[in-house]
């Protein structure tokens, strides 16, 4: 079999993990397994990002009274990603291959030093054979600190792994011009950068288990694919789905994302999905800004910021934003925002944003 990549992120959502009464689709968790130990025998490295413990829990756990949604949340996640591990454990150990599960917040992304440390976690799985199983710890999770679902997570795993493509699998063929339920709705084969679509006319509806929407999975997509990273959304419901977008043999009926040639910096990548994580945000003048969007690699330096919003430290990361308050980019602080308001304006040497720590839109 000939393959497209070498390493990839395979992201399965809830609705194609349970039945319409809630349990696990023991049968679909074991055909998705066969197709990724297949993969695994013919020598890509796969990182398997799953949804599925809170459904789990809610088939296995009735509430003895009324909860919040947090508390429910936490309850059914607790008691369902038990079941939805060893139920993938022992799926895997029948192919000969062995998994770990991986649990990991939102917060985790937001620190350079965790986010390293993760990194180089499952770096190790993956050199010694061992697939991850990814999903988020639903137990633990601040509400306001939660991914938007598991194709967020999936995206920030695909990107920090310096993967070379991500395939989501949900419940449908992949992206429609509207909404899939709509007679006169197309799918869309191929996306490219820089393409125009009716975003508005993409279905943003909630899937019946899962938290995302197909705007969700357009977002994360197009931010990859600028990234350079295949992305791949596909009907994980149907037989060999995985198996045939990754066959170059085979036509499977998907949407592709198709990458910019150029991929994007291990920092910058970080960066990229970090907005939720930014500390305050410094606002620079109309110079500034036209250096920093030219085609030459700068820095931000102090005398371009003419106001600084909010409190942060050296090392935290901020919002760059015009006169405008147009969002211009990210960027690695160098100085905590007191020393920036005494040397903003100033022709202080050292950056405030170095170029290998900003990340431009």
């Amino acid at each position: 079999m000939s393959l497209l990549y070498n390493r990839i992120v395979v992201k399965v959502g809830s609705n194609v993990l349970t039945r319409e009464d809630g349990m696990l689709n023991v049968t679909r968790m074991a055909h998705i397994v066969d197709q990724i130990a297949s993969l695994r025998k013919a020598g890509l490295q796969v990182i398997l990002v799953t949804s599925g413990a809170v459904a789990a829990g809610r088939a296995e756990v009735e509430l003895q009274r009324k909860l919040d949604p947090v508390s429910s949340r936490q309850l059914w996640s607790a008691v369902g990603q038990v079941k939805l591990i060893n139920r993938y454990a022992d799926l895997f150990h029948e192919n000969g291959i062995t998994c770990a599960q991986v649990l990991t917040t939102k917060e985790n992304f937001s620190d350079r030093l965790h986010y390293l440390n993760m990194r180089n976690c499952m770096t190790t799985l993956l050199d010694n054979g061992v697939v991850p199983v990814v999903n988020e710890n639903d137990t633990i999770s601040v509400t306001e600190l939660m991914f938007t679902d598991n194709d967020e997570l999936s995206g920030l795993i695909t990107s920090m792994m310096d993967m070379e493509a991500l395939i989501i699998l949900t419940n449908v063929d992949g992206v429609f011009t509207c909404s899939p339920d709509d007679p006169d709705s197309q799918l869309i084969s191929t996306i490219k950068l820089g393409e125009e679509l009716d975003v508005e006319a993409i279905s943003g509806k909630k899937s019946n288990f899962g938290r995302g929407g197909m705007l969700t999975k357009f977002h994360i997509a197009s931010k990859l694919a600028g990234q350079g990273i295949s992305v791949h959304i596909a009907n994980g419901t149907k037989i060999n789905t995985l198996a045939n977008i990754l066959n170059i043999k085979k036509e499977a009926v998907h949407t592709h994302f198709v990458p910019a040639k150029k991929k994007s910096s291990g920092v910058r990548k970080w960066l990229s999905h970090s907005d939720d994580f930014a500390k305050g945000e410094v606002i620079i003048n109309d110079g500034a800004r036209e250096v920093l969007l030219s085609d030459k690699a700068v820095s931000l330096l102090p005398i371009g910021i003419i106001r600084v919003e909010g409190f942060f430290k050296d090392g935290d990361i901020v919002r760059v934003k015009d006169s405008n308050g147009e969002l211009l980019g990210l960027g690695k602080a160098s100085y905590s925002s007191d020393e920036v308001l005494k040397e903003m304006g100033g022709r202080k040497s050292k950056p405030f944003i170095h170029y290998d720590y900003l990340y431009l839109l």
